[in-house]
């Protein structure tokens, strides 16, 4: 498999814990989103991605964007471990939690959307983020066990992580979300979310290195 990622990208990043979780080994393409007014914006990576974003994976002789149809497809490929319940209950709370982020939190505080902020970009990203923590911190309160449904790692951990870190860098104040915050801490002891983390990639730049 071939992923093309960039560091800091949260979508990349869900993709590459799935990955590090399900043990696969795969090579890495940095697409660098600021270099050269943004690699995405290539021709050789349009014929990739027509979309000009990340993450995309080469795997099984298909190419597939969009972090989560990555994700389901590895999951139907490569059930071990799992990160959809069985129960229906829950597997329908795992994917209630990941649309959340992926569609009500994280593309209104994306870099192309951040562009188009200008000054008022910061502030802009703090009350995206806060308004979405806000809806996500209650329901966390009524599925969460060790982790964000229950005691197992699932789909929506891999989405809350990358969320978290970018709530961190735009400073948000993480206070009012204690239940967001300790699940955040447990996963991030957890193996697959450090050798994925944004600080140990190898298109992470020296100074962000950990």
């Amino acid at each position: 498999p071939i992923l093309y990622s960039y560091f800091r990208s949260s979508c990349s990043w869900r993709v590459r814990i799935a990955l590090a979780l399900k043990g696969i080994s795969y090579d890495l393409v940095p697409v660098n989103l600021l270099k050269d007014g943004g690699q995405q914006f290539s021709a050789e990576f349009k014929a990739v991605n027509p979309m000009q974003q990340v993450p995309a994976l080469k795997i099984d002789g298909i190419t597939l964007s969009q972090s989560l149809a990555i994700i389901h497809y590895l999951e139907d490929t490569r059930p071990n471990p799992r990160l959809l319940p069985q129960d229906p209950k829950k597997r329908a709370q795992v994917r209630m939690i990941a649309d959340h982020i992926v569609s009500g939190i994280q593309p209104l505080q994306n870099l192309s959307v951040l562009k188009q902020m200008g000054e008022k970009k910061m502030e802009w990203a703090q009350n995206c983020i806060a308004s979405g923590f806000q809806a996500l911190e209650q329901i966390l309160q009524h599925t969460a066990g060790r982790y964000s449904v229950g005691d197992e790692v699932s789909m929506a951990d891999l989405c809350l992580v990358p969320q978290v870190s970018n709530a961190e860098r735009f400073r948000v104040d993480m206070g009012p979300y204690p239940t967001i915050t300790r699940i955040n801490k447990a996963l991030l002891v957890l193996e697959a979310f450090k050798v994925s983390h944004p600080s140990q990639q190898p298109d992470t730049p020296a100074e962000l290195r950990a």
